[in-house]
């Protein structure tokens, strides 16, 4: 009687262990998933961080352009823009001679703005010249390019 039995348990056994091959045994690293009907969506590609675009020039006004830059500016580019201010000694490379009208008549408003907002080294100048964007507004950044613009010998003519 126990020799029925036991052939019994082996027949459950094999049948269940049968089964359970047929079902796939629980191996779900050999699975394939379904192929989907929709192709998967192309990642869409990141931009470049680029420089800040400089904005549109306007004209500043050279009156608070001048109050600006004797607080900001004077202490390494002098008081009349010689780029012989009080700290200018001990700077190298020197500040920008703002009254230089051969140098400076050839640049920009919008270099000048950008030198002013984002720093020598935004224009491959000198990185101790310190960006002021997070300082001044744009107007204030203008009015600072209108008043720099007084300083120049010969004049600057637009």
């Amino acid at each position: 009687m126990m020799r029925i039995r036991s052939s019994g348990v082996w027949t459950l056994v094999g049948l269940m262990l049968s089964t359970f091959v047929a079902c796939g045994g629980g191996d779900e690293g050999t699975s394939q998933p379904a192929p989907s009907s929709t192709p998967a969506p192309k990642p869409e590609p990141t931009p470049e961080p680029g420089p800040t675009p400089t904005p549109e020039p306007v004209v500043g006004n050279a009156g608070r352009g001048a109050t600006t830059y004797a607080r900001d500016c004077a202490s390494c580019h002098g008081p009349t823009g010689g780029g012989d201010g009080a700290l200018a000694a001990a700077l190298d490379p020197k500040p920008a001679a703002h009254s230089d009208g051969n140098v400076m008549n050839g640049l920009s408003d919008a270099y000048l703005f950008k030198v002013i907002q984002q720093g020598g080294a935004a224009v491959g100048k000198a990185p101790i010249m310190a960006p002021w964007g997070g300082s001044l507004d744009d107007a204030q950044i203008w009015d600072l390019v209108a008043f720099i613009r007084t300083l120049a010998h010969p004049p600057y003519e637009p």
